[in-house]
């Protein structure tokens, strides 16, 4: 949908850089210009529908690096999706990442699915014209024999077995090779959450394939053994980073250099219940689980913003919660919204068209009532998305001026 929109505060770049009483003008999906109101406005045709919200803020939308569509966030989503067949997971895995897009979300990284479903789904949203979020597909995960989530169908054994499913992966159209190198906590009778799955050298089998395919690796890793063998083999993002050993937690500083000199981002995938994690793992130790991330963000390693949406109370449509854990771990809201916009974009291999509001980008927008950088809790107050330009108004969503009709010259 073509658009001019205006309002109070247009965020044009990352550290709270903003336009006060700004406009964006979207041409055919993509950001064509950005600046003063008044000016965007005398440039823009008089044929362009007008949306302004002179009292909230224009910021790019959110970006979540870590979800499960294919789990339904319920008390058990394991036993949910094994009794579930694939026909039936779709319309439900439609359905959360809707709800992701109605928070403002509007990129999710699926970290693992089973049968390719996820891939399907990003297809069908890509291709249609009512709006949905983008969707960053992993497909099936790699683990290890009765390993990790070794229900989705990604069992290898030997380096052979692991080129196979990665070059396979691939050819299947992923956007980024997930590697399970620990176990986890979701997994019954699986290996425990701090050991490791694979060798430094079976995950370089790994790398090498993705790098091959142009695809970024994104490894699971609790255990402070598994976390030395994803970096050591040079995987881009850490999912978890928790440094779990069998007694306890061990941050090693030399990994903690080595992560940020290779610029590998942390993923700590705070699920929106992290309050209540913290309580059933005992606030002692979940405390030290936190400092420990505290402590690799002022030795250098970039953060980024992800829910581990779909296990067990990770809801789909509360990333403002999840939000939250970088405050409580010593970021200002401001560099919040950073790691979960542009910073995010970069992490995962799309900040060339989104994550910022700049003339070539996608239209991926969010508009919320308030000052988020002055308070997070501005970002609850969504009043519209608009996704790869195609326009979407949250259920009950909180306006100050009237939404022109979702056609439009130029949809």
């Amino acid at each position: 949908m073509d658009a001019l929109i205006t309002a109070g505060r247009v965020v044009t770049g990352p550290l709270g850089r903003h336009v006060v009483d700004g406009a964006v003008l979207v041409r055919q999906g993509v950001i064509t210009d950005v600046g003063p109101r008044a000016e965007v406005e005398r440039r823009a045709s008089e044929d362009v529908p007008r949306i302004a919200h002179p009292d909230a803020t224009l910021l790019p939308g959110l970006i979540d690096c870590h979800v499960h569509l294919a789990f339904d966030a319920g008390t058990d989503p394991v036993s949910t999706l094994g009794e579930a067949e694939d026909a039936n997971l779709l319309p439900g895995m439609a359905d959360r990442a809707m709800r992701a897009l109605n928070t403002g979300v509007t990129t999710v990284r699926d970290l693992g699915d089973r049968n390719g479903l996820t891939l399907r789904l990003r297809d069908t949203f890509a291709a249609s014209t009512t709006p949905a979020p983008r969707i960053l597909a992993a497909g099936t995960p790699l683990t290890r024999p009765g390993g990790h989530c070794w229900f989705l169908g990604g069992e290898v054994d030997g380096k052979n077995a692991i080129r196979d499913l990665a070059r396979r992966n691939a050819e299947s159209g992923v956007d980024v090779i997930k590697v399970m190198a620990t176990g986890g906590g979701i997994t019954k009778g699986g290996p425990p959450i701090w050991e490791a799955q694979f060798t430094t050298e079976e995950l370089l089998v790994v790398v090498e394939e993705a790098k091959r395919a142009g695809l970024p690796v994104a490894a699971h890793a609790h255990g402070t053994a598994g976390i030395a063998a994803a970096v050591a083999a040079g995987v881009d993002t850490l999912e978890h980073c928790t440094w779990i050993t069998k007694d306890g937690f061990d941050v090693r500083e030399d990994l903690v250099a080595e992560i940020a000199a290779k610029g590998i981002r942390v993923c700590p995938a705070a699920s929106p219940d992290w309050r209540g994690f913290a309580e059933r793992f005992g606030a002692e130790r979940a405390e030290e689980m936190f400092t420990g991330l505290r402590r690799m963000s002022q030795q250098g390693v970039r953060l980024i913003a992800g829910t581990d949406a779909g296990v067990s109370g990770a809801v789909f449509d509360d990333f403002v919660s999840s939000l939250e854990f970088f405050e409580h771990i010593g970021f200002s809201a401001t560099e919040v919204v950073d790691l979960a916009t542009r910073g995010a974009a970069d992490a995962v291999g799309i900040g060339h068209d989104t994550g910022l509001i700049a003339p070539g980008y996608r239209a991926d927008l969010l508009v919320v009532g308030g000052d988020p950088f002055a308070d997070l809790q501005a970002l609850r107050a969504v009043r519209l998305v608009m996704a790869a330009g195609r326009l979407h108004v949250p259920p009950g969503a909180a306006s100050d001026a009237p939404v022109p009709p979702l056609v439009a010259p130029h949809c």
